[in-house]
């Protein structure tokens, strides 16, 4: 059997480094979001159902002061509406998505 040139032998553990690295930054990402996902549902649940009404409601000021600043998009400023206009325990309603203009 003849054996591979060492720069083939290269470029092939190479690729596969690539692969493995590529691998590695989606579980990244997923880790990521998903705990996204858990922190936005702790503070959502806690602005909801918490039996502490001043923490609940010091943590719907802060988020008042804070999201505007760090939401950019309308979107997602239209997601979090009831929160910002004062009414935390109000269920919060998902716009339809835009349509796009012909």
């Amino acid at each position: 059997m003849a054996r591979k040139p060492i720069e083939q032998q290269i470029a092939q553990l190479e690729a596969r480094a690539k692969t493995l690295k590529a691998r590695l930054a989606k579980q990244d990402r997923a880790r990521d979001t998903r705990r996204k996902i858990l922190i936005g549902a702790l503070v959502l649940d806690r602005l909801e159902h918490n039996a502490d009404a001043e923490f609940s409601e010091r943590l719907a000021n802060w988020l008042r002061r804070e999201l505007p600043g760090f939401l950019t998009r309308e979107d997602d400023k239209a997601l979090f509406a009831d929160l910002l206009n004062g009414k935390a325990d109000a269920p919060a309603t998902i716009p339809e998505p835009r349509k796009a203009e012909a």
